[in-house]
């Protein structure tokens, strides 16, 4: 039976801090599908298709493993994808308690709805705090964002963003 995982999350933009939770997680599972799904609770910076596109360049730049697959989904729940994909795990980086008390209550519910769970991975300590919100916030006013972001992000964003 082939272990499947989703890494959910927004990635607007995708840091240093995810590429290496996808990569741990890559070696955990036989498939590993990287979700940009849509928060209703947050204004996007950017569109889902541009952070599907570089998320993938920044996987590929990386060299992470051949089994990420990179994904989107908008409508529905986040289990729908797991069922649909046949995904028995989340994966989800946590970066403090806050994180895991946001986190919590969703793990239970998506167990519950269709035995999904969910496992919590700590990022590198060198990551654990940058967020995306970070980033966008600082490369917003013009500061350099090269210590948090994939190469392609940094540059991308220094472009549509003067």
């Amino acid at each position: 039976m082939r272990r499947i995982a989703v890494v959910p999350g927004s990635f607007d933009p995708v840091t240093l801090g995810h590429l290496d939770v996808i990569e741990r997680a890559a070696g955990l599972f036989d498939e590993l599908h990287v979700l940009v799904v849509h928060n209703p609770a947050k204004t996007a910076l950017l569109p889902i298709t541009q952070r599907v596109s570089l998320l993938e360049r920044s996987i590929r730049d990386a060299g992470l493993p051949g089994n990420v697959v990179v994904a989107s989904w908008s409508v529905g729940l986040l289990v729908d994808y797991c069922v649909e994909v046949g995904a028995s795990v989340l994966v989800k980086g946590i970066r403090s308690q806050i994180d895991v008390a946001y986190e919590t209550p969703m793990a239970i519910v998506n167990r519950n709805l269709a035995a999904v769970e969910t496992i919590f991975m700590l990022p590198d300590p060198a990551h654990a705090h940058v967020s995306s919100s970070l980033v966008r916030q600082v490369a917003g006013l013009g500061g350099d964002i090269s210590p948090y972001v994939p190469p392609a992000v940094a540059s991308y964003l220094q472009r549509s963003m003067v």
